[in-house]
């Protein structure tokens, strides 16, 4: 039989060991929660991040159609400009050729004018050899029919005097106005100077480092505007290379304006580049200095014909020319050869 004792210790062993599994239990309960907390707090915090991705998806494909439309408008608002810029090019085309064809109409009817004017002259001019050539002691038979005899005159009815003052004129006319002469112009291009031009149309400058224009400079444009005054000359080449010269035709009672010497600017009767006794029916003003300059028909001629090959190449450069390019070698050609002409003291009357 077991003692009193002996039964007391099993029961304390037992309580012992209640002690020890409680602690025990209880931690494991907190851990279970506290692994419960965590997955769902990463439940949440991943819900959450992912209603965030959606709101940055959502506002990336709006700013994309955005970034859509604006691109669709800068191609429209380019589409419209360039269309815009062909009209406004189109039109300044247009509006040079007809400016051409005005002026090309307008200089023949000025040659038909001075044609006709001519014509007007020889006649005057017939008119007063007849008359100054009858006397009354030696008359003119072309002005007096009746006095021819009747063998060589024949029988004239009406007014003869008119017949024969008429047959005077046309054959004085026909004396002084000689026809001019038909000749056909040969040409060839030159090999160098095409390659040179074709180089400089394909990017087109006023930069006169480049060998086209380097080669006019020094064969053309220089020789040309060599005037006597030096210091002038190379103010005259400066004006004419940026657009700034201005030539106006001289009143009769102009005089020297600005605030150079009056001997520098010259006068009606004296070539300011020259520097030579000149009638000058023309004055020049460099920039908007204020200083006019009297210059001699032969330097205007000169400057014009510079000024003439520069405009050329401008409207090139702009784009305006559009013609071959055969066409405007021919045409900076013919402008060049103006400028040796010019140079050489060959220019026309009206200047």
């Amino acid at each position: 039989m077991p003692s009193k004792g002996d039964k007391e210790e099993p029961e304390g062993g037992c309580q012992d060991a209640g002690g020890v599994h409680e602690p025990q239990s209880t931690e494991q309960l907190n851990v279970s929660r506290l692994r419960s907390s965590s997955v769902e707090i990463r439940e949440k915090g991943s819900e959450f991040l992912r209603d965030e991705l959606h709101k940055a998806q959502k506002e990336l494909k709006l700013k994309d159609k955005e970034c859509e439309r604006l691109s669709k408008v800068r191609e429209q608002l380019e589409q419209e400009l360039e269309e815009l810029t062909a009209s406004l090019f189109e039109e300044a085309h247009k509006m040079v050729r007809e400016a051409n064809t005005k002026q090309a109409a307008a200089e023949k009817q000025l040659r038909e004018a001075r044609g006709k004017i001519d014509m007007l002259q020889a006649e005057v001019t017939a008119l007063k050899t007849l008359v100054i050539t009858s006397t009354p002691s030696s008359p003119n038979r072309e002005l007096h029919p009746q006095l021819q005899s009747p063998s060589k005159g024949g029988f004239r009815k009406g007014h003869g005097r008119n017949k024969s003052t008429s047959s005077a004129m046309v054959s004085a006319a026909s004396q002084n106005v000689a026809p001019e002469p038909v000749s056909s112009e040969c040409r060839e291009v030159d090999s160098i100077l095409f390659a040179e031009f074709q180089a400089w149309k394909e990017s087109p400058t006023l930069d006169k480092s480049c060998s086209f224009l380097d080669r006019i400079y020094r064969e053309d444009v220089g020789p040309c505007l060599d005037f006597t005054k030096q210091e002038l000359s190379e103010l005259v080449r400066v004006a004419v290379e940026q657009n700034t010269l201005t030539i106006e035709p001289v009143a009769s009672q102009a005089v020297p304006v600005g605030k150079v010497a009056a001997e520098e600017c010259g006068g009606p009767k004296k070539c300011a580049l020259s520097g030579l006794p000149r009638t000058c029916k023309h004055r020049i003003m460099l920039g908007d200095s204020g200083n006019y300059y009297y210059i001699s028909p032969s330097c205007r001629a000169r400057i014009t014909a510079v000024c003439n090959f520069f405009t050329y190449i401008r409207y090139i450069q702009q784009g305006l020319v559009r013609q071959d390019v055969e066409l405007m070698y021919w045409e900076v050609m013919r402008l060049r050869r103006e400028m040796s002409l010019a140079k050489l003291g060959f220019y026309p009357s009206e200047m």
